[in-house]
């Protein structure tokens, strides 16, 4: 009971510790890069179809004006006319009575000029929030509920520490790691609790998650890309002439943490492994249990390396489209800032997890067996039917050393 109250006390220090850091962090102001000066968004209703913009032929051209009720704000409860510009990205493809829309009121003196801005996506962000939440509590149970925590916690850290402390000039790629440390000392002690998986996890993770970035950064500055060479490095640009942001490290920082999931679900999984097989066998040497996580890690990696590919190229799947409709030589499109920079983005953060794999193993193997990596016989289960029940189990040597060398 006394342990458990010691704790709840340093976790609630810790807790207030990190609020009280989030609230020092957010005390400044922004520098106004737009004038807002009597604009707001506020929730609507359309209530009234003044003037569609349907042609014969099925299309629409030109605004369609409509009557909108203000569900949010000053103006709250006044119908009031909108314009509706029904474009691809600005306004609301089809307005219709009942239509749920988010409107620009621009007031100046007594006038106010309403537009629609978009579709009222709030509740189908929510209710898709919610039943996520919901899947991943049913089916993880409390492991379930302490992912969720993990992950708020993490968009915490995103939002109100790395983006402050980056508008004020801190180093993108440094508080980056520090997030991602942060992170992960969190999610995997939520998971496992202070243990030596946990720590070995963690090891293999932030060592994994540097070693992205290491890769990145040497390969920009050997195929000459740097954090300037994006697509929307104009608005960069002006955004880093008011503000303190160094633009060049966002690039690299956000390698760091596209690479950060993958890296951890390596991390833990090698680790978990390490852990279950020394427990069902504590007689497996260091060098055994490496070589098991190893193995495990092999499996993993085709599929790690697959989802980080996956997911830049998923990214950017418009880009490559276009590129591939204008039929660009070979030359012009390996070369283009576009490409090389996924490539780099794709093949460093794979790099970073690939290599997690014989990090993590070796932690494990030296935290976990405590034992130093002698050469011991590996010793694997064998499972029969009738002992399964029982979970009794039986070992016997199958590799000698040499095999064991001639593999490693």
């Amino acid at each position: 009971m006394k342990k458990n109250w010691k704790k709840f006390l340093v976790g609630t220090l810790c807790l207030l510790g990190f609020l009280l850091l989030l609230g020092k962090v957010n005390q400044f102001e922004k520098v106004p890069l737009i004038s807002t000066e009597g604009q707001s968004y506020e929730k609507a209703i359309v209530t009234k179809i003044t003037k569609d913009n349907l042609a014969e032929d099925g299309q629409r051209y030109g605004t369609q004006e409509v009557r909108v009720q203000i569900k949010s704000g000053a103006h709250t409860g006044e119908e009031l006319d909108a314009v509706n510009p029904s474009g691809s990205l600005f306004g609301m493809e089809n307005c219709q009575i009942g239509s749920h829309v988010i409107v620009i009121v621009s007031t100046t003196g007594d006038n106010n000029v309403v537009t629609v801005y978009s579709k009222d996506r709030t509740a189908a962000i929510y209710l898709f929030g919610l039943f996520f939440c919901l899947i991943v509590c049913v089916i993880g149970g409390k492991k379930g509920i302490k992912a969720i925590a993990s992950l708020v916690f993490t968009g915490v850290c995103i939002i109100y520490l790395m983006f402050p402390l980056m508008y004020q000039g801190v180093s993108p790629i440094g508080i980056t790691i520090v997030v991602v440390l942060l992170s992960t000392l969190l999610t995997l002690w939520l998971l496992g609790r202070v243990s030596k998986k946990t720590a070995s996890a963690v090891i293999g993770t932030v060592s994994g998650v540097i070693i992205a970035a290491i890769a990145a950064i040497l390969f920009g500055k050997a195929a000459g890309i740097t954090g300037y060479n994006v697509s929307d490095i104009e608005t960069l640009n002006y955004v880093a002439q008011n503000t303190h942001i160094k633009i060049g490290q966002l690039l690299f920082a956000g390698i760091i943490i596209a690479a950060l999931g993958a890296t951890m679900d390596v991390g833990m999984s090698i680790a978990s492994t390490i852990q279950e097989l020394y427990d069902r066998n504590p007689k497996l040497g260091g060098k055994d249990l490496f070589v098991s996580g190893i193995r495990v890690g092999r499996d993993m990696m085709g599929t790690m390396a697959n989802t980080l590919i996956f997911a830049y190229v998923g990214g950017a799947l418009s880009t490559l489209v276009v590129n591939y409709a204008y039929n660009l030589s070979y030359n012009q499109l390996i070369n283009s800032y576009v490409i090389v920079t996924e490539i780099m983005q794709g093949l460093s953060g794979t790099l970073g997890v690939v290599l997690t794999v014989p990090i993590t193993a070796a932690a494990a193997a030296w935290l976990v067996g405590n034992k130093k990596m002698t050469k011991k016989s590996l010793v694997q289960p064998i499972y029969d039917d009738s002992d399964l029940e029982n979970e009794k189990y039986l070992y016997e040597g199958t590799e000698s050393d040499e095999g064991l060398d001639e593999e490693f």
